[in-house]
């Protein structure tokens, strides 16, 4: 997917993960609905590999930050399609509709680039992740 001239957006709708996370972060854009998950391991795998203690899956699915909000701040995800009050199954319609203005908007921007500059934004985009920044100790 990373070499394909053609523009590429994957959107979230429930669950994204393992490595199928790793691919939805080789598109172009990545949307996600509000209550959607997107992670590459479950906190449970991640709190049985980190500590070996089930009691620390809360801890690991607070480091993990897969919510939309969160993965929005983190810039892992391009935007978040919010969902009715209860979820997208309480309103399907709205939803779609929200998911398909967002699709629409998104493959009109990337349409407007040549396909190198997509493959080199795309490029860009996924050497990214992970990049953060420590803090000066304060003493």
């Amino acid at each position: 997917m990373m070499t394909l001239a053609v523009p590429s957006i994957a959107a979230v709708i429930g669950e994204g993960g393992s490595g199928g996370a790793l691919a939805i972060g080789a598109a172009d854009r990545v949307l996600m609905l509000e209550n959607a998950v997107y992670t590459v391991i479950s906190p449970e795998g991640a709190a049985a590999v980190l500590w070996k203690d089930k009691e620390r899956i809360p801890d690991a699915a607070e480091a993990l930050a897969l919510t939309a909000p969160r993965l929005l701040e983190l810039a892992l995800i391009d935007e978040v399609i919010p969902e009715p009050l209860g979820g997208a199954h309480k309103g399907v319609e709205e939803t779609s509709a929200g998911l398909r203005d967002a699709l629409l908007r998104h493959l009109s921007e990337l349409e407007a680039l040549g396909g190198d500059e997509r493959i080199e934004g795309r490029y860009q985009r996924y050497r990214a992740i992970g990049r953060f920044h420590t803090l000066p100790d304060v003493a």
